[in-house]
């Protein structure tokens, strides 16, 4: 398990970049935090970081699931709104899982059965306005990133 704290938003931006550097395709990452935690900023920072504009990112809360073409192929999907894991699959999410896609879920706390053994969480806790506390598990075969990250971190 690695911890690591934001004091703005430019923090939280890094970690985005040193994800975007750190993960390949075909990873999935859950993203879990409360309304306004920062994950769609966290998103925004990972597709910026992957070759398009920021401003092309937005959250998917009533579209449900964004693709971005970047250099890595970004799938952005969001939870809130769903009322089954029924709903969640319908959406493709099998597909996308097994697609070469980097996918990343919003409130996937709320679709944590329909998600793949092998993947990246993200919790994300709001200590005070602008600090973002930042919990990352790898399970699975995604164990490796998690380790990675931590090192980069420790680097940069």
């Amino acid at each position: 398990m690695l911890t690591w704290t934001a004091d703005d938003e430019s923090q939280t931006a890094r970690l985005g970049r040193l994800l975007a550097e750190t993960l390949p395709g075909g990873t999935t990452v859950a993203l879990i935090g409360t309304l306004g935690s920062g994950k769609t900023t966290l998103v925004r920072a990972v597709v910026e970081a992957l070759g398009l504009p920021g401003s092309a990112v937005t959250s998917p809360t009533f579209v449900l699931v964004h693709e971005y073409p970047a250099r890595v192929p970004v799938v952005h999907m969001d939870a809130y709104r769903l009322q089954s894991l029924e709903e969640f699959y319908e959406l493709g999410a099998e597909e996308y899982f097994a697609s070469p896609s980097l996918v990343l879920v919003e409130w996937a706390d709320r679709v944590h059965d329909a998600l793949p053994e092998d993947r990246l969480e993200v919790h994300i806790e709001v200590p005070s306005p602008e600090r973002r506390k930042f919990t990352i598990v790898g399970y699975g075969a995604c164990r490796c990133w998690e380790e990675a990250l931590a090192r980069k971190l420790q680097a940069a």
